[in-house]
């Protein structure tokens, strides 16, 4: 897994890697820069058009003019620098990469006052005014420079982080800063891109990669770490020969009602087709003739209002709640399935009843997983003004009760009982549709009953679901739950094989 880092960590590891490469700190801006451009040249190849460079007086406008002199170099010829003069202060890196713009005669102009900006008509616009680690929201100067910059409506591409924005932390309410179509990061990608309020800063991002010191990296003590193909290689296994159903486990699949059971099919079918050796799903009997018609290889145990699992041990695993409902019953039988202390996984409505049951959350079994959207999180622990509010309740609430938290969003936060926050980063809009929920509840139980522990099922099962959403995307604008639930065992075997 890839550490993410902080603002402050950042320029530890500039300074790490400036002190034991070696490598002269102006040497690697040029790296820097030279990445930017190599990243920026793949989407805007049409060097006839007009680029406006926007150059802070910090390491960030550094970055800015060492751009515009390759940009130089590689066949762009209208471009015009505007230094933002709002300080007397400069780095020695920006100074020295002055005078190198100064002397290739590059059209540079100075701003000094906001109202100076006139009649810019670029076709681009790139953003190096002030970069990471800003920790506040933008004032004076600044702000209006900015404002007028946005209201230009031109593609704006930022050097790192867009200037205005947080690299971590709580967001703003109202966002001031510069509204960039693509930033481009430089060796890790900012906590913050993972956080929905990001969509005001960045329509998206890439990272690339600066040759910073990877050990010194990956040693700083942080909460939040990327998820990488790689760890998902360690995690999965091929099949061993003499294994049978037995092998891989019995999971218990408790959903769907009246008008919902395509959430307990939808459920049923992902934990199947993530490998489970048995599946059985508890079901209303109005249920069976859709199951037996549409899952043969799924078992069935009618529920009822009477309904109790006499016996939760046989099971390795029990998730609950997809399309369940939430009647007094239901509520009868999650509180039963809590009190034998068996870890379960909890979703929908069987979230939604722990909502009005509050007292329950508290005898939750150790490795229990909870799978919430932002609602049903904030049903479960309060209200909150911002994302980076909910994560930090959500590793809270993971830690106090010893559970796996796994809160869903574009980027999916999966918090752990060690108090990390893994980052999932696979999945797209076009899995936007109802029943992708179920269909990550039913992977999850299908991992846990081959014995995953609940952190590395939450880890699989997160990773795989949107990695199955991301084959179907290129081909398909809308991708169903049904059909990410057929993709599962392809995309396991294919990184199993890699």
């Amino acid at each position: 897994m890839r550490t993410l880092l902080t603002s402050a960590q950042m320029r530890s590891a500039d300074q790490f890697t400036i002190a034991h490469k070696p490598i002269a700190s102006i040497d690697l801006m040029e790296k820097a820069a030279r990445a930017f451009v190599q990243s920026f040249l793949r989407d805007e190849f049409d060097t006839t058009k007009s680029v406006a460079i926007f150059c802070g007086k910090g390491n960030n406008g550094g970055d800015g003019l060492a751009i515009a002199h390759l940009l130089l170099t590689n066949g762009y010829v209208n471009i015009k620098i505007y230094i933002v003069n709002f300080s007397s202060r400069q780095s020695d890196d920006f100074a020295i990469n002055l005078q190198r713009i100064d002397e290739s005669r590059c059209k540079k102009v100075e701003i000094n006052q906001p109202s100076e900006l006139k009649n810019l008509k670029a076709d681009l616009i790139i953003d190096a005014i002030l970069g990471s680690g800003l920790n506040k929201t933008l004032t004076g100067h600044y702000e209006e420079l900015v404002q007028a910059i946005n209201k230009l409506n031109k593609k704006v591409y930022a050097v790192d982080a867009p200037t205005g924005f947080f690299a971590e932390g709580k967001l703003p309410k109202v966002y001031n800063g510069i509204k960039a179509y693509k930033t481009i990061s430089f060796q890790r990608p900012k906590i913050n891109f993972f956080f929905p309020e990001s969509a005001e800063a960045t329509e998206k991002f890439e990272v690339v990669e600066i040759d910073l010191d990877e050990s010194f990296i990956q040693k700083q003590d942080t909460g939040f770490y990327l998820i990488e193909e790689t760890d998902i290689e360690k995690l999965l296994h091929p099949r061993k020969l003499f294994s049978h159903k037995g092998t891989y486990g019995h999971a218990l699949i408790i959903a769907g009602n009246t008008n919902t059971m395509g959430a307990a099919l939808l459920s049923s079918m992902a934990c199947l087709h993530a490998g489970a050796g048995l599946t059985t799903a508890c079901i209303p009997a109005i249920g069976l003739t859709a199951l037996n018609t549409t899952l043969p290889e799924v078992m069935a145990l009618p529920r009822d209002e009477y309904t109790r699992i006499e016996n939760p041990k046989k099971y390795q695993c029990i998730a609950i709640g997809p399309g369940l409902g939430t009647d007094a019953e239901n509520e009868k039988l999650l509180e039963s399935l809590i009190q034998a202390k068996q870890p379960l996984i909890i979703d929908a409505d069987a979230l939604n009843i722990l909502g009005e049951k509050p007292d329950l959350i508290e005898k939750l079994a150790p490795n229990s997983i909870l799978t919430p959207h932002v609602k049903e999180f904030d049903r479960l622990f309060g209200e909150h003004e911002s994302w980076w509010d909910r994560v930090q309740s959500a590793r809270e609430q993971a830690k106090k009760l010893k559970i796996v938290i796994v809160l869903k969003n574009q980027y999916t936060f999966i918090c752990l009982p060690t108090g990390k926050v893994l980052i999932n980063p696979t999945g797209n809009p076009a899995m936007a549709q109802g029943g992708m929920g179920d269909i990550l509840t039913g992977i999850i139980a299908g991992f846990v009953a081959q014995q995953h522990s609940a952190t590395n099922a939450a880890i699989l099962a997160c990773y795989i679901h949107g990695k199955a959403g991301d084959h179907l995307a290129h081909n398909h604008f809308v991708v169903t739950a049904s059909q990410v639930a057929i993709r599962i065992s392809e995309e396991i075997k294919i990184l199993i094989s890699k």
